[in-house]
């Protein structure tokens, strides 16, 4: 399911999705990517060998938001990423968080 998010672009008219549903849309993404402990986004950490290949990520992922228009909230050491999705406007999570989440599950580098 996730392969059809990835076929998909971020819209800039979205709504809130209904919190009785967010588990629905968990399950069309990673099993890595939790909701927040307030329920209004999803994160996921990513853990790489060293710094060249987090800022690797970093900058690939940075593509991925630029080109969709939809940027989360990173949290970056050494060989760590933690990406948070949250359309901000709204509160809480849109379509477009989970369609960003698909695109940068794609990301996911080789540990060598």
């Amino acid at each position: 399911m996730a392969g059809s998010l990835r076929e998909r672009r971020c819209q800039r008219t979205v709504s809130l999705l209904d919190t009785d549903k967010l588990e629905d849309w968990l399950r069309r993404v990673d099993a890595a990517w939790s909701l927040t402990g307030d329920g209004r986004g999803i994160r996921r950490d990513f853990k790489f060998k060293n710094y060249y290949h987090t800022m690797a990520f970093v900058n690939a992922l940075a593509w991925i938001a630029h080109r969709q228009d939809h940027h989360p909230d990173l949290s970056v050491s050494y060989n760590h990423c933690s990406v948070t999705f949250s359309t901000h406007s709204l509160g809480g999570l849109s379509e477009n968080d989970f369609i960003c989440a698909a695109h940068v599950d794609a990301l996911q580098a080789d540990p060598d």
